[in-house]
């Protein structure tokens, strides 16, 4: 069965048309049972006419998609403050606001276009942060999205991921079934959509570098076999990092992106390398000669892999210790565990879990060894390829929904799940980015 999934992985071979892409849209399927009330009142517009963007309301549709926050819709409020001295609380108390956002747009003398945002807390009557955010007019989505991640900041304690980004897989179906397969980068959200490559071969397995820049991929564009790709993002530069005979697949970056932990079969069965990509030295970490060793993944300190492995007989997750070579099974609950992706803070690892003849995405807890079934789509869907926002929070899946493969969403503890489908199309193999800024602090 691994083998299988394997080779399906690296031939891009999917049940169903693949079409080509559009923006992802966002439908919450569960949210949290007691959600934090919201208002985020309608800016006040900037001098010399309206905007291409709505700043509030992508604000509004962010803290929304995070499943955490209920919003009051415009017209249910009674009143429309843009600064602290038009605040009336009671006015926010009696339609049960917890959170009250206002804000006011402008523009600079070189038309920059500047956003005040003042974020309070009603039932203390207190202001939790005042700042100022400047962009010119095509990056009012990146302002919208940064002031998301500060409100989310200031309420949950927890960095927002809104203003990440995601790559994923589609493609064109063509006559004579033919596909034209494209690599695309999208805002978290699903908008923006950007095609960073277009091939009549397959393309699997984005991974990005920590800086945000760098990515590397699978691409079969070479006499139809896998080659291991570095892209350059900002300069559009590509080299082919290996093209061996037999599989070049599962690039995953270190964390600090100096290494590149891959899937080669060059020597013999599959098994786990690393490259340091400054020499392009390839260091072998699994010998095995057996057994299948696939779907490398850093642990968050570097100093170890995690990869998947049927040398005991059925596919289950095993970590490496790099400086010893010394390796340990970590899953033993069913008999297929695959593809594991660890938390940023190390407290455990997601992957898919088959349960009842499903494929799932489920969640390994280190200190409990508990392992947490999150995704509950129907039987017959293989949920696969999972991911994981830099703030830890959420899950990104591909999955299928009415005979389409989609991306889908779920929270780590599993309260809050949302479909992100496409307007008549597949996609697959999603990974999320790095965060891309440091961290912003009121001001």
């Amino acid at each position: 069965m691994m083998m299988r999934r394997l080779l399906i992985s690296l031939l891009a071979v999917f049940a169903s048309t693949w079409v080509a892409a559009q923006e992802l849209r966002i439908e919450i399927t569960k949210g949290n049972d007691k959600p934090t009330v919201v208002a985020v009142v309608p800016f006040s517009p900037p001098p010399g006419g309206a905007l291409p963007e709505n700043v509030p309301e992508i604000i509004s549709a962010d803290l929304y998609r995070s499943g955490l926050f209920k919003l009051i819709p415009p017209s249910d409020m009674l009143s429309l403050p843009h600064q602290e001295s038009e605040v009336h609380y009671r006015d926010w108390r009696a339609i049960g606001t917890e959170y009250l956002v206002v804000g006011r747009m402008g523009r600079d003398a070189s038309g920059l276009i500047i956003a005040e945002v003042e974020l309070f807390d009603v039932y203390r009557q207190q202001k939790l942060f005042s700042q100022r955010w400047q962009a010119p007019v095509s990056d009012l989505r990146d302002m919208a999205h940064a002031i998301s991640d500060r409100i989310y900041l200031a309420l949950t304690g927890v960095r927002g991921a809104f203003s990440t980004k995601i790559l994923y897989v589609s493609a064109v179906n063509l006559p004579n079934r033919r596909y034209n397969y494209r690599l695309m980068v999208a805002d978290a959200d699903g908008y923006r959509p950007k095609q960073i490559l277009e091939s009549s071969e397959p393309i699997l397995s984005p991974s990005w570098s920590p800086n945000g820049v760098d990515i590397a991929y699978v691409s079969f564009e070479y006499d139809r076999r896998p080659a291991i790709m570095l892209h350059n993002l900002k300069t559009g530069q590509r080299q082919k990092l290996t093209h061996f005979p037999g599989l070049n697949s599962a690039p995953a970056f270190s964390p600090d992106g100096r290494q590149l932990a891959m899937v080669l079969s060059k020597d013999g069965s599959p098994d786990i390398y690393v490259m340091d990509l400054s020499t392009r030295y390839l260091n072998r970490i699994t010998k095995d000669n057996i057994a299948i060793d696939t779907e490398p993944a850093w642990m968050p300190d570097g100093k170890s892999l995690v990869f998947t492995s049927n040398r005991g007989g059925a596919p289950q997750i095993y970590r490496v210790v790099l400086a010893e070579g010394w390796t340990e099974r970590m899953t033993f609950d069913g008999d297929y565990n695959a593809r594991a992706v660890p938390l940023p803070d190390s407290s455990g690892i997601a992957l898919v879990h088959r349960e009842n003849g499903a494929f799932r995405i489920a969640v390994l807890e280190f200190a409990t060894g508990r392992l947490k079934v999150l995704s509950h789509t129907n039987l017959a869907s293989l949920d696969e390829s999972p991911t994981i926002a830099p703030n830890g929070s959420m899950l990104m899946y591909a999955t299928e929904k009415q005979g389409r493969g989609i991306l889908a969403a779920v929270s780590v503890d599993g309260i809050v799940r949302f479909d992100l489908p496409g307007k008549d199309r597949d996609v697959r193999d999603p990974s999320w980015s790095p965060f891309f800024n440091p961290p912003q602090s009121s001001r």
